[in-house]
């Protein structure tokens, strides 16, 4: 495909040739389960994140990283020399991402380009008959998110998102003890995230580099000037691109906590906070934040994000009517009962990045959609919760939601978050 491929024509081919191709899981046949090999071919989009999971999938038995993607291309170079070095093979290096959708030797595109991307990038795959690996937070919006979800079942395509510990061993053991009743009813679960962030100061207008296409990096979002303070990370911290530490981090906890409390959508969200730590700088969302989901049934989550203090424990505490367990980061827990005693501990384990992948990679090759641990339809409602912390802070107001899909009742200015503008070239189209 040509670099300067116009971006509605590419749309427009790409949801043209899949539906003209008729994709659906049981009967397209994925280039990975026609392969003699049984090989799965991948390209990996946007290499912060991305190169680590680059490292990892390319290791994988009988998978090949044959693209790394980047808009910057010092990084995407860095990234196949680094592949070479590990792995004997260096991998193409490119800067546009639909050089992977067009080739139709790819099994799946991994997405870990900025948050602003994720839900636009996912789709377009599906479109073009690409099974997704795609990074939390799973979209940027909540329309983005029911969008995902619908190109994932309209195309029949495989879409598991990055919340690696619901494949960790020790978690899922520790959701298997609480749904089995071992703390009994469970109606409370806190969460937590605490870091060590600096400012990132008053930006100012600058070049941009000429190693950077910042026009595509920019792709869904409509045009803002170039800035010397957001990129590569800090866009994280404004609106426009990113969804605060609450869509970066805490996405994490309130997925296991939602999981092991086994609710779906709330029925009520508060969010209180502010900028407090750096009240000077372009930052936009909130350093300091403490959220409230209320779900039927007399059950709640609770998170408390930390940007700028690192002082402080926890990860995710589950209370029951007849005891307490705490959740670690890497799946280790602890189980008390009413009077504090501890009567079980589990430790040695690990996150779950690698069996992550694998479970992904092994549901393209095994052709069985539903083995996915992190499925788009249950990512979705878990972003969601972050999406609704989020408009309850930029609204100041307590948000009245739907339990059957999260929708807001009766509350217009916090409805209007619900999706955003895009430029005009890259909008998402299901029609």
């Amino acid at each position: 495909m040509s670099k300067n491929l116009d971006r509605r024509h590419f749309i427009t081919h790409s949801t043209l040739a899949s539906t003209a191709a008729s994709w659906t899981w049981s009967t397209a046949s994925t280039h990975a389960s026609q392969s003699p090999t049984n090989k799965v071919v991948l390209g990996i989009m946007g290499l912060n994140r991305g190169s680590a999971l680059a490292k990892i999938f390319s290791q994988l038995a009988g998978v090949e990283v044959k693209y790394v993607c980047d808009v910057d291309s010092t990084r995407a170079d860095n990234c196949a020399e680094q592949l070479q070095q590990l792995i004997g093979k260096r991998p193409a290096s490119i800067t546009d991402f639909r050089h992977i959708l067009d080739d139709q030797t790819v099994d799946a595109l991994v997405c870990a380009a900025p948050n602003h991307w994720h839900g636009p990038a996912t789709i377009l795959a599906c479109a073009a008959g690409k099974h997704v690996y795609v990074e939390k937070p799973c979209c940027h919006n909540p329309r983005e998110g029911e969008l995902m979800v619908k190109a994932s079942r309209k195309f029949r395509r495989a879409v598991q998102v990055g919340s690696q510990r619901r494949s960790g061993t020790g978690t899922i053991a520790a959701i298997q003890k609480l749904h089995a009743g071992m703390i009994g009813r469970v109606y409370l679960v806190r969460t937590w995230y605490h870091a060590g962030r600096l400012g990132i100061g008053q930006g100012k207008p600058a070049k941009i580099p000429t190693h950077l296409n910042y026009d595509l990096w920019q792709g869904p979002a409509p045009r803002r000037p170039y800035l010397d303070n957001i990129i590569h990370y800090n866009w994280h911290w404004r609106w426009h691109w990113g969804n605060g530490e609450l869509g970066n981090n805490g996405i994490h906890t309130i997925d296991l906590a939602r999981w092991g409390l086994n609710v779906d959508y709330p029925i009520r969200v508060t969010s209180s906070g502010g900028r407090y730590h750096y009240i000077d700088d372009d930052q936009e969302t909130p350093d300091t934040q403490t959220v409230c989901f209320e779900f039927e049934g007399g059950r709640q989550i609770t998170w408390e994000g930390l940007s700028c203090n690192r002082h402080g424990s926890g990860f995710a505490t589950f209370y029951g009517d007849q005891g307490t367990l705490e959740l670690r980061s890497n799946g280790d827990h602890q189980v008390f009962d009413l009077q504090e005693q501890l009567v079980h501990e589990s430790s040695g384990h690990s996150m779950g990045q690698r069996e992550h992948m694998l479970n992904f990679v092994n549901t393209i090759r095994n052709d069985q959609p539903l083995t996915l641990n992190a499925d788009i339809v249950e990512a979705h409602k878990s972003t969601l919760l972050c999406h609704l912390g989020n408009i309850a802070h930029r609204t100041g107001k307590t948000l009245n939601c739907d339990p059957h899909d999260g929708h807001l009742r009766g509350n217009p200015s916090a409805m209007a978050l619900w999706a955003r503008d895009y430029d005009p070239a890259w909008k998402p189209n299901l029609s």
